[in-house]
């Protein structure tokens, strides 16, 4: 018999009674599990810059091999990230996310083997595929489990989490590529990824999802076992009774109609420039710097020291996004990054390029930590969520994939200064779309913001009912 996922929804009441719930063991555990899969996906996705720098320089790779090896990535994460969204609505969240641990790690260790740039290409392809599953299901997955007035705070604990991978990828590889040769980065994550992989099979299915799909057993079940735990902590408030319409059955093609089209451009828009941000800048580092006469430890070491800006961008994501909002966040750092972006080819060798690569660093965290990572997920309803969020991140993987060419023509014709003023023109573009048409969600319950985007004209959203203050959609 099909479910009725408004009425089973209103019953259960996930979304009340999570979003009234104290911080707790509960929570820190789903971060813990959550975060070692997107750590190690980032790290696989960081170790590239390393690692075609290593195969360039002896011999193994080429420019445009190298190119063909970041866009194989990227047709993989496209594609991961397409049919995650599919899985995680379909399946649920528990589902999509191991099935892409498995793919990224066994992948990582064929990798380690490859006997050959093609064959390493190849595996690169397969790799990608679970990389960019992961980006989308572990995100939206936190999303739906944490507090709407601390939600802002938490995913970007997940972020800088997630991004200080990028310096430790850079540590790793600097010690690891030039000792044990690159084969060791790809085996390392392989492993991990498996011990990972066991360990998640204790995560609970999220109660959100489990009510829209009619579910209401189970998601009773899940949500007794939290509540029991955070009523440890003391008692636990009212849950305030959800009066929202019934969320509707439909197909992905929904996301491309009113209410949701604007927000599918925007986080659309998000994913684009962010992923010419981190590799369409940041993954070439290395090589940009071997081909401007540097070793490849120097370039290591130079990309190492920017690295830096990974975590502590993603650290003042965390502090700002639930205080000045996401919109703002991402009209700054849009803004600021595009500023040292054009200041980078101009300042001289030394401490004072690695001073201005590590604030265009820092700025492109910032903006990835508020939007791609917090807001993006905020935008859609629990029975779109991965759905939209797979769109989004499916159109910043296939611009990541075609840039990789761009890229590569635009440093033949103008050199790094030509890559990043056209980064920083991209940049530009972004905060004007933002400052013109973003939504602000600080503080906001996810039900109230699916409401917001279905109401007939703007209404205020009384604050017991958001957790926070927040603008209207």
């Amino acid at each position: 018999m099909q479910a009725q996922p408004g009425r089973h929804t209103a019953q259960v009441n996930a979304g009340a009674r999570l979003d009234r719930l104290p911080i707790c063991g509960f929570h820190w555990r789903i971060l813990a599990l959550i975060g070692a899969g997107m750590f190690l996906d980032a790290f696989d996705i960081y170790l590239a810059g390393g690692v075609l720098g290593a195969v360039l320089k002896e011999g193994w790779s080429t420019l445009e091999l190298n190119a063909a090896f970041v866009s194989a990535t990227f047709v993989g994460m496209t594609i991961g990230a397409w049919f995650s969204g599919i899985l995680g609505d379909r399946f649920g969240r528990r589902f999509s996310y191991q099935l892409n641990l498995a793919i990224f790690g066994l992948a990582s260790i064929a990798a380690a083997l490859a006997p050959s740039m093609p064959a390493l290409i190849a595996a690169r392809f397969v790799i990608g595929i679970g990389l960019g599953a992961e980006i989308v299901v572990g995100y939206a997955t936190l999303t739906e489990f944490v507090p709407a007035g601390s939600r802002g705070r938490w995913i970007g604990l997940l972020a800088v989490i997630t991004n200080f991978s990028l310096f430790v990828s850079s540590m790793v590889g600097l010690w690891v590529i030039p000792t044990l040769g690159w084969r060791y980065m790809f085996a390392i994550v392989g492993v991990l990824a498996m011990v990972v992989w066991i360990l998640r099979k204790s995560m609970p299915e999220s109660p959100r999802w489990l009510a829209a799909q009619g579910r209401a057993d189970e998601a009773e079940q899940v949500l007794r076992t939290i509540e029991a735990e955070a009523a440890r902590k003391g008692p636990l408030s009212p849950a305030l009774q959800d009066v929202q319409r019934a969320q509707e059955d439909g197909s992905v093609w929904r996301l491309f109609q009113p209410p949701y089209l604007g927000r599918t451009l925007l986080g659309s828009l998000l994913h684009v420039v962010v992923g010419f941000s981190l590799y369409g800048f940041i993954g070439w580092l290395p090589t940009f710097l071997i081909k401007g006469g540097h070793s490849v430890v120097s370039s290591l070491g130079y990309t190492t020291l920017m690295a830096l800006g990974g975590p502590v961008g993603s650290l003042i994501g965390l502090a700002i996004a639930d205080v000045v909002g996401r919109r703002a966040s991402i009209v700054g750092s849009s803004i600021a990054a595009a500023v040292f972006g054009v200041a980078y080819p101009f300042v001289p060798d030394g401490a004072p390029l690695v001073a201005v690569g590590f604030l265009l660093v820092t700025s492109i965290y910032v903006m990835l930590a508020t939007g791609f990572a917090m807001h993006v997920p905020e935008l859609f309803p629990t029975r779109y969520r991965m759905r939209g969020t797979a769109i989004c991140a499916t159109a910043g993987r296939i611009a990541t994939a075609l840039v990789q060419f761009v890229v590569v023509a635009i440093f033949a014709w103008q050199g790094l200064t030509g890559v990043l003023m056209t980064l920083a023109g991209v940049l530009v573009f972004q905060a004007i779309m933002f400052l013109m048409f973003g939504i602000e969600t600080k503080g906001r319950r996810l039900e109230d913001v699916c409401e917001a985007a279905n109401a007939p004209a703007p209404a205020a959203v009384p604050a017991a009912s958001q957790g926070a203050a927040g603008l209207g959609a």
